[in-house]
């Protein structure tokens, strides 16, 4: 039986979280976001000798907003949509009650972020593997019509049978056309710039936020640096990516899925075939009218100059 208090993952519960919740009884917090907490928790009716599972409770409950529960009902129908071996599999979901929730497999491993924080850069061969099976895991989310919006370190888990995405916390089911983001949502440093601007984000911004995760396993830090929000999301819109000593055909491949114009990239299934199978992308065709994100960095730089144009008259 495993006890509250006998450590393991996560943080002990506070006095206002739930003891249990759909089956299962809580026994430590995992993690907590914008959207709502995640607890590990163990099965009541196998006495706990069950598999441990991860829940996730929407902030707020009953008192949510109606955007807050229709996005969570939309991360619960997406994810039971994802069956694949380097997807954290949802086991069951209730999206309708005064405590919405979402039971997925527990991945008894590190996140990306805490084993590079901790240990370093991966390895080649071991950065490669990350790299081809995360893609993977990308590849199936966005064959069940998903764009995860929030694909980053954190978010992979590696696990005893290798790394799992997980997290659909900023998940969209998507259609033939991409979804808008109605406010940039996702983790600063590993957004595409599509999603700062406000543009329609669809898969590709998935794959550039891969490709920054890539990055961060290889040297440590992320391809656009750190610091303010503010700073690295500028620096995400108009400079390129620093790519450290990253060598040979993965960095190309990074360097591709990093650029500005998401036509350009490469798809994730694309990149699964690049490091499985050596099979090199082919070019994209890049549209011919500039995206409205570079058509305001160009009107901003002119304004910039005309003011100090005149500036420079007036004095």
């Amino acid at each position: 039986m495993l006890d509250p208090s006998s450590g393991g993952p996560g943080t002990p519960l506070g006095p206002d979280d739930p003891r249990r919740l759909g089956g299962h009884r809580l026994v430590r917090r995992l993690g907590e976001g914008g959207q709502g907490v995640v607890y590990l928790g163990v099965p009541e009716r196998r006495g706990d000798q069950g598999p441990r599972v991860a829940v996730k409770l929407l902030r707020g409950g009953s008192a949510a907003t109606p955007r807050a529960r229709a996005r969570f009902v939309k991360e619960a129908n997406a994810a039971l949509e994802i069956t694949n071996r380097h997807v954290a599999r949802v086991l069951d979901a209730d999206v309708t009650g005064d405590r919405p929730y979402i039971v997925s497999e527990f991945v008894d491993g590190p996140s990306l972020q805490e084993w590079v924080e901790e240990d370093g850069p991966l390895p080649a061969g071991r950065l490669r593997r990350v790299a081809l099976r995360s893609a993977a895991g990308l590849a199936a989310i966005h064959r069940a019509g998903v764009v995860h919006r929030d694909f980053k370190p954190g978010n992979v888990l590696l696990g005893p049978d290798g790394p799992k995405v997980i997290d659909f916390g900023v998940a969209r089911i998507s259609d033939t056309t991409p979804v808008t983001t109605g406010g940039a949502v996702g983790t600063p440093a590993y957004m595409a710039p599509e999603q700062i601007e406000d543009e329609p984000v669809g898969p590709p911004a998935d794959v550039f936020a891969w490709a920054g995760t890539v990055v961060f396993a290889a040297t440590g830090r992320p391809p656009f640096g750190g610091g303010p929000s503010a700073a690295v999301m500028r620096r995400i819109v108009t400079r390129p990516p620093d790519l450290g000593d990253m060598r040979g055909e993965l960095r190309d491949l990074v360097a591709a899925c990093l650029d500005k114009n998401p036509a350009a990239r490469p798809t994730a299934r694309q990149i699964v075939r690049a490091l499985r199978d050596g099979e090199a992308p082919a070019p994209r065709p890049r549209p011919k009218q500039i995206p409205r994100y570079r058509w305001r960095m160009m009107l901003a730089l002119a304004a910039v100059v005309a003011a100090g144009f005149a500036l420079g008259i007036l004095l």
